[in-house]
């Protein structure tokens, strides 16, 4: 059973940095597609960055390229966001997701961390 676990995460001023792990168990980051989420209240999910761990190559959301980067840590079986540049509209709950398939197709994640609170405000 793959579990992901999520860390990182808090309320920093814009303009601001963070980041959030996200620990995988039961199978091995570089088989999978890891995508992050996140959710604000009162709209709909949004894509964040997936990543195709193998070839160490991410797609990221066109608000969020340039500020957001994800790393990975294969020992570990972690996988990283670092979310720079923060602004309000980044605030939201972030998730981490582990599937298999075609990265960018949001239906292939079926395992989901717990979710981590980012708050960006002055």
């Amino acid at each position: 059973q793959v579990q992901l676990v999520e860390s990182g995460g808090g309320s920093v001023q814009p303009g601001g940095s963070l980041s959030l792990s996200c620990a995988v168990s039961g199978d091995s980051i570089s088989t999978m597609c890891i995508g992050w989420f996140r959710q604000a209240p009162g709209k709909e999910r949004e894509t964040v960055a997936t990543s195709v761990i193998s070839t160490k190559t991410t797609d990221y959301t066109a608000s969020v390229k340039g500020r957001f980067t994800v790393s990975e840590d294969n020992a570990k079986n972690t996988v990283y966001l670092h979310l720079n540049s923060l602004k309000p509209e980044d605030t939201a709950m972030y998730y981490c997701a582990a599937g298999w398939g075609v990265c960018w197709t949001s239906s292939i994640y079926k395992y989901w961390g717990q979710g981590s609170q980012v708050t960006v405000s002055p």
